[in-house]
């Protein structure tokens, strides 16, 4: 894949059937890596993926995480439509996951819900029926009876056997016979192609072996405080037992059946190991040394929020924790919030109500202001330049019209008084409404500061496995090259 250049279109199509067991949460099978890697880069070259399993519950949150579309049909679990809901979170970008919880919840036969990344909106579809006459695995007889009638090819001419080697002479410490294994011990041959046996300085083509021991372990990380039962297989390697075993030489490898020979190469020499390996007691003992070894030193990082009462999840990265640590503290601020929006709504209105009634009290008092206003200058000040300017009255009727004239002016000054307080009213109760915001802001601004520091309260905690979490599932003795 990586030899090719870039390209945004699709070159290769890669698709698992039943992807159970190949990306496991917990476990790392030589199949896991390379998924990830492809469902992570693999679009950049024009490789994509697609992975059906009936149990996403058996798949790693990274390989989910890194799936741009998706087709859901009926789930038979909780578990697995949670695990589901929980990909899609950081798969479908904005689409609304509650909705999609009850969409799933819902789904009939052959009924698929399709999510997208490239499309804000799921779509519902239903697929054809299909009849399929599954036979199942076929026996040899049915193998023979269908191959009957195929092409045979003719068989590769066999090569002269080359003229036998002449037998080497074991140096002192070896031994040209294999030393005895303890009944029921697996014993093994390292081929030096395995992925890690630079890791135990073996050589290609030697002919000088010396014993290790490999063991696979199951470990299981329970604790109900943190809501985690995770299983975990891990393999070491524990040699070499030329000097009598000692636990601190410990490489940890993923081993498999693959990197194992069935037969030592021809002309080895065995290096005789101070362990005692043919006696069962020894194996017996170095189980129970491993294990508590387990005990005290492997342990499961996991994080913890202390504040949020929440932990990570077995695969979920820092990131993706610290991101659901703010969802989780925004959703306790916006429900703390709401009540003190709830709290100061009713005193809200009733100011809103004052500022509303005193508004309009400006305005009728301005109205009335300007009446008064027009009255006083069409009968106060016309008819006393009249009386003035004519002479025809007497002093006495001049005063009196004067007098009235200044009751009116009067009248409208009080009126101005009257408009003006209304106004320092409103003007005060826009001031409360303004002091009552500010109050919500402040502690709404208090609120979320509280909660980010509490979604900000991350540590990583160590959770080890109890002894009776510990089995040694396997204890084999390995026999490595090393010089030629």
């Amino acid at each position: 894949m990586r030899g090719q250049p870039g390209t945004s279109d699709l070159r290769t199509l890669v698709y698992m059937d039943e992807v159970f067991g190949f990306v496991p949460p917990t476990a790392a099978p030589p199949a896991k890596k390379p998924i990830l890697t492809i469902l992570k880069q693999g679009r950049a070259f024009g490789v994509g993926m697609a992975l059906a399993t009936q149990n996403t519950v058996d798949l790693d949150y990274k390989a989910m995480a890194n799936a741009g579309t998706w087709l859901v049909g009926r789930l038979q679990t909780e578990r697995d439509k949670e695990r589901v809901l929980e990909g899609l979170r950081s798969a479908a970008g904005g689409t609304d996951v509650k909705a999609l919880d009850t969409t799933i919840g819902g789904l009939g036969k052959r009924e698929f819900l399709l999510v997208s990344a490239k499309s804000p909106t799921p779509a519902l579809f239903e697929s054809r029926w299909a009849m399929s006459y599954l036979r199942g695995p076929l026996t040899k007889d049915q193998i023979e009876t269908l191959m009957r009638d195929a092409p045979r090819l003719a068989p590769e001419p066999v090569p002269a056997e080359a003229p036998a080697a002449a037998p080497v002479e074991p140096a002192a410490d070896e031994s040209a016979v294999a030393p005895a294994v303890a009944q029921g011990v697996p014993v093994r041959y390292l081929d030096p192609g395995a992925p890690w046996a630079a890791q135990v300085a073996s050589e290609a083509g030697g002919r000088r072996l010396t014993a290790f021991l490999a063991a696979r372990v199951n470990l299981r990380f329970d604790d109900a405080r943190a809501g985690i039962d995770a299983s975990e297989e891990w393999e070491a390697i524990y040699g070499p037992l030329d000097g009598g075993l000692d636990l601190e030489r410990e490489t940890p490898v993923d081993y498999d059946e693959r990197d194992f020979r069935p037969d030592a190469p021809d002309g080895a020499g065995y290096v005789l190991p101070q362990a005692p390996l043919g006696e069962a007691r020894f194996f017996r003992e170095t189980t129970a040394q491993i294990r508590r070894r387990l005990v005290d030193r492997r342990t499961l990082e996991v994080q913890r929020n202390a504040s949020l009462k929440l932990y990570s999840r077995p695969g979920e990265t820092p990131e993706q924790f610290a991101q659901r640590c703010d969802e989780h503290a925004q959703a306790e601020a916006d429900r703390e919030a709401a009540k003190i929006r709830d709290r100061l709504e009713a005193r809200a209105e009733r100011l809103r109500a004052a500022h509303e009634l005193a508004q309009r009290r400006v305005e009728e008092l301005d109205a009335a202001e300007k009446s008064h206003q027009a009255t006083e200058i069409a009968a106060g000040a016309g008819a006393v330049l009249d009386a003035l300017l004519r002479g025809r009255r007497s002093a006495r009727s001049i005063a009196n019209k004067l007098g009235s004239a200044a009751s009116r002016r009067g009248v409208t000054t009080r009126a101005a008084e009257r408009r003006r307080t209304a106004e320092e009213r409103v003007q005060q109760r826009a001031d409360d409404l303004a002091e009552l915001e500010q109050e919500l802001l402040d502690e709404v601004a208090e609120i979320n500061a509280k909660w980010e520091d509490k979604a900000a309260d991350i540590a990583t905690v160590s959770i080890r496995p109890e002894a009776t979490d510990v089995r040694v599932a396997e204890l084999a003795v390995v026999w490595v090259p090393a010089a030629p």
